[in-house]
């Protein structure tokens, strides 16, 4: 007996078992929507397990939902994937590319049974292009952008035919499901989530993506979330503060579900907003600086944080550089897995950033490139603001490095560089706070170059364009290296046999 346990060979420290992961994903929540950076809005559920974890500072997503959503699942800067202009529309013919490989099919490979719920935008028109097809065991959600959160219907006008059709979206794997009418979509994905984890077989480690349709308009919540908030006037700013109530009490029962199941202690939660906060429908950023659609800070700094007993430190704030994109490969390797066979990832492993409060391996950021820029959703202001990418103006950089009338934007260290049009400028208070609806810009319509010192200046007040050339002109080629990488940009004409007359639910057409 002595020998047997001096002279056998020391077998290696097995490895802990994977943890489970579950990502929350909320719909156009805003930076200044959450009580950890002083809103009006309750979120005592979010503020405890932010508080309890790591809250990610400086931390950031795409504009715009189909962006952020395809750079979470596939790691690539949408540069790379044709989808850098807009979203996807309900009938055009497109979706993530098909040889992407994406985070759920990483997962498996690794051994993981992988669950999402709630919203995909990322593309339907092909049953390939599915989430059951692209990596996920099960799949109970809505397809497209946005609809009704009772009725999950969603109307679209199909130009083509000008007519305007209403039809359900929303599925149970690959089928309609109907029966869910008057119930509210948070409460219903949150039900799911919970079955999902009260009926895992715990052999098996967990990987569950949660999209929330909350808080994406339209603006509509149980009358009960609104009571607290009676003293708001404005009525989208009222409805909107609801749904964000009702949207952190239901992680906050997912979260309960993780412990009263046993799975907690093993697990990894990532909480994250897909942009910044819609001010046209109760959102909001203050004091930064845009809001969804825009490249400023209010567009595009994202409130996240990681809630986990696997994290080395806890109840820090993190102010690494972290974007979306660096998901795929960090909990691609917290998962014991590898990230072969995907194309070249744009996405950094950031956990040691996380949890230990090492220095972030990311350095450099692009926000985005698109040639094709239109505010669809221009300042409601004198029409100054309503423009394009194609700008005309005298600046001492016009298009010697970088054609400089492109929407464009590049984080590097510090600085950040903004080209083109940005989206509308303005800053928005919370209605609660000022009578003032917003703070204009002051800069000039033909104005297309700004530099920002984003670490001292997050609200992008202090152009320092001519005070720091040098940091100009190496940002501006950096832009350019991007854009001669960059593939041409996927934008199809929308399709009309999407029509769902035939069916009475949006799906594949093609």
């Amino acid at each position: 007996l002595f020998c047997l346990s001096f002279c056998l060979p020391r077998l290696p420290a097995a490895r802990p078992p994977a943890p489970h992961l579950v990502l929350v994903l909320a719909d156009d929540l805003g930076w200044g929507d959450v009580g950890w950076h002083g809103s009006a809005i309750r979120t005592p559920r979010l503020d405890a397990l932010g508080a309890g974890g790591v809250r990610l500072e400086r931390y950031y997503t795409q504009p715009l939902c189909t962006p952020s959503r395809s750079q979470l699942l596939s790691g690539r800067y949408q540069i790379h994937t044709g989808l850098q202009h807009q979203i996807i529309w309900p009938c055009q013919p497109s979706c993530v590319p098909l040889d992407e490989k994406l985070l759920p099919e990483l997962l498996q490979e690794a051994g993981y049974v992988t669950h999402m719920v709630g919203k995909w935008h990322l593309g339907m028109y092909r049953k390939e292009c599915l989430p059951t097809r692209r990596g996920f065991d099960t799949y109970f959600g809505y397809l497209l952008g946005s609809e009704d959160y009772y009725s999950h219907n969603r109307c679209v006008l199909i130009k083509a035919k000008n007519v305007t059709r209403c039809a359900l979206d929303f599925r149970d794997g690959e089928e309609v499901a109907t029966g869910f009418k008057n119930m509210y979509s948070t409460n219903l994905f949150t039900e799911r989530a919970i079955d999902l984890i009260a009926n895992h077989k715990t052999e098996k480690p967990l990987f569950l993506y949660l999209a929330f349709q909350s808080v994406h308009e339209p603006l509509e919540v149980p009358e009960e979330y609104m009571k607290p908030y009676s003293s708001i006037k404005d009525v989208k700013r009222r409805h909107y503060a609801g749904m964000v109530t009702l949207m952190d009490e239901a992680v906050g029962n997912l979260t309960d579900a993780l412990k009263r199941y046993g799975l907690w202690d093993n697990t990894v939660l990532v909480f994250s907003t897909d942009n910044g906060g819609q001010t046209l429908a109760g959102g909001n950023n203050w004091p930064l600086r845009g809001r969804k659609w825009t490249l400023w800070e209010g567009g595009v700094r994202g409130v996240g944080f990681v809630a986990s007993p696997l994290l080395k430190q806890k109840g820090v704030e993190s102010h690494e550089l972290i974007h979306i994109s660096d998901w795929l490969p960090t909990l691609v390797h917290l998962a014991g897995g590898h990230t072969n066979g995907t194309k070249p990832l744009d996405g950094f492993d950031v956990w040691k950033a996380i949890s230990e409060g090492r220095t972030s391996p990311r350095v450099e950021l692009l926000h985005n490139i698109d040639p094709m820029f239109v505010d669809d959703f221009p300042c409601e202001c004198l029409g100054i603001d309503n423009r394009t990418s194609s700008l005309q103006s005298n600046s001492p950089w016009d298009d010697t490095l970088f054609n400089i009338s492109m929407h464009a934007a590049i984080r590097r260290g510090k600085w950040k560089l903004l080209t083109g049009y940005p989206g509308c400028s303005h800053w928005f208070p919370p209605p609660t706070l000022f009578n003032e609806s917003k703070i204009q810009s002051s800069d000039p319509p033909t104005k297309r170059l700004w530099l920002f010192d984003i670490v001292r200046d997050p609200e992008e007040k202090n152009d320092l364009s001519e005070k720091y050339p040098h940091v100009v002109e190496k940002l501006l080629s950096r832009l350019q290296y991007y854009y001669r990488r960059s593939v041409p940009v996927f934008y199809p004409d929308e399709d009309p046999h999407c029509d769902p007359e035939a069916t009475g639910a949006w799906g594949p057409w093609a």
